[in-house]
């Protein structure tokens, strides 16, 4: 994904993490960085029902 804040203070982090949790319909706080924080790349954590997850992954993959 790309998102429009600078990479400076976390602040596409924080934009790409908020951006999942509204892709996935939970909070902000159920999203965590799993490792790459400071890379270009990141493997993200998204706390939800499995269930809900799977549905809604593979409604965004199409």
């Amino acid at each position: 994904m790309a998102v429009a804040a600078r990479a400076v203070d976390g602040a596409a982090t924080e934009a790409a993490l908020a951006a999942v949790a509204e892709a996935f319909g939970v909070s902000r706080r159920d999203v965590a960085v799993v490792s790459g924080a400071t890379a270009r790349t990141k493997v993200v954590d998204v706390r939800v029902d499995p269930h809900v997850g799977e549905e809604r992954l593979l409604s965004l993959l199409g």
